[in-house]
């Protein structure tokens, strides 16, 4: 069993997937950790939307320019929209929320990659969570923060190990 430091230290940002559908019984595992992710007040602003139909993954991966074009060809994203009107912290919710998702999915052998939504162009015209909400007919009273693609790893990273983040703690003051 892998303590929860190693599990971190192994996590990377995914983009290469195996063409492997992830299992509802994992998909059911991954909304567990999302919806226990602590929030602000409490007030669980957020919501979440699992895409795992390949017509609306291409969609999806298009929201941006290439940096979120993988997201084509992993087998699942989940979306993760927030109400601002519960809570201030409705990007800190969010944030939390996916991370303890891509915790989950690292701990269940798979490998995901987090792509900003909120406040990233589509165009010139057109942001990235109006193109989203379109796509996917979000309400207007919610924002689109991230979406988290996941699947299982075409590709393995080295993990990160904390002796080389030692430099950014600062005990008392900077």
């Amino acid at each position: 069993m892998i303590n929860l430091l190693e599990l971190i230290e192994h996590r990377r940002s995914i983009r290469r997937f195996e063409a492997k559908p992830v299992e509802p019984e994992k998909i059911t595992l991954l909304l567990k950790a999302a919806l226990l992710a602590p929030s602000s007040k409490n007030t669980r602003s957020w919501e979440f939307i699992v895409i795992d139909q390949p017509d609306l993954l291409q969609k999806v991966s298009q929201c941006r320019d290439q940096s979120s074009s993988f997201v084509a060809n992993a087998p699942l994203a989940i979306v993760v929209v927030v109400d601002p009107a519960k809570n201030d912290a409705w990007i800190e919710n969010g944030t939390i929320a996916s991370a303890f998702l891509q915790l989950q999915a690292e701990d269940l052998g798979l490998g995901s990659c987090w792509i900003q939504v909120a406040r990233r162009p589509h165009n010139e015209t057109l942001s990235a969570e109006e193109y989203i909400r379109q796509v996917l007919h979000v309400p207007d009273s919610l924002r689109v923060l991230n979406m988290v693609a996941i699947g299982y790893k075409a590709q393995e990273l080295t993990p990160r190990h904390i002796d080389e983040l030692q430099v950014k703690i600062h005990y008392n003051g900077f």
